[in-house]
């Protein structure tokens, strides 16, 4: 059921889908089966995800990324999405905000990563103004010199999509999951993770971001509240994602054979 809301004449609509603590895996499936069969404008907003998990870069080799017998000893998802970008391990401390558009109904923008990612600087300059030392740098969203956004995209013939995680707040222990890049930002300067982040609750209210995230959109859209059932109309039932959960034996795979362990007796 789609909930109705005035058109603002001469922007581009835009649906607009809040959702609460939905799977990962089941929003990027959304994501791509929107970006790929419909053809309308659409934001999707994820206040957390239900459990924890890790989302690669459809590029990205676990052998590389990952130190997998911790991921495979605590059984943690790992889900290669169809986007590029980094590796972030995501939980309900993860707010996800997705922008699905068609290339002509962003004026200026076009079709490649930078001219996206720097229209998508704007439209959060909108959203962090006045708060620290907000800056779009080498693709991440920082405060300073600390990351609180990772994003990722995809583009099509006439369409695009940009998808970020921010990092509302995160456990630290997560972090042992991931392995220090090999490829990293040069801002980063070979900081480990826990001095290369920071959590965006320090900041500001969740709520506030949420919030003003919408009213960013609504500077370049008619943004209409959608109901997630909405996202099936223009969609069909066929389609079958590329984003998908690695399976155990993919990482054991990854991490090699393993020396054994032989007991000695005395």
């Amino acid at each position: 059921m789609i909930q109705q809301q005035g058109k603002k004449v001469g922007l581009p609509l835009m649906n607009l889908v809040r959702l609460n603590r939905t799977p990962i895996l089941k929003q990027l499936h959304l994501e791509e089966k929107l970006l790929r069969k419909s053809s309308t404008n659409w934001c999707i907003i994820n206040d957390g995800t239900d459990t924890p998990a890790i989302v690669m870069g459809i590029s990205g080799k676990p052998s590389e990324l990952l130190e997998i017998g911790s991921v495979l000893r605590d059984q943690v998802p790992v889900i290669k999405r169809f986007t590029g970008g980094g590796t972030v391990v995501v939980d309900k401390g993860t707010v996800f905000v997705t922008l699905i558009c068609n290339k002509d109904d962003v004026p200026g923008v076009q079709p490649y990563p930078r001219s996206i990612m720097s229209w998508s600087g704007l439209l959060y300059n909108q959203v962090f103004k006045g708060i620290a030392d907000f800056q779009l740098r080498e693709n991440d969203y920082v405060f300073g010199n600390r990351k609180f956004g990772g994003n990722a995209q995809s583009i099509t013939k006439n369409r695009w999509i940009h998808h970020t995680s921010f990092l509302w707040d995160y456990a630290e222990g997560n972090m042992a999951f991931l392995k220090q890049p090999a490829r990293a930002p040069e801002y980063r300067m070979e900081r480990g993770h826990t001095e290369f982040i920071c959590r965006m609750n320090e900041y500001l209210p969740r709520t506030d971001f949420i919030e003003k995230t919408t009213e960013a959109v609504e500077t370049y859209f008619s943004v209409k509240n959608v109901n997630l059932e909405a996202t099936e109309e223009p969609c069909g039932a066929e389609f079958v994602p590329s984003t998908r959960l690695l399976s155990k034996q993919e990482l054991e795979e990854a991490l090699g054979p393993q020396p054994e362990i032989i007991g000695v007796s005395v």
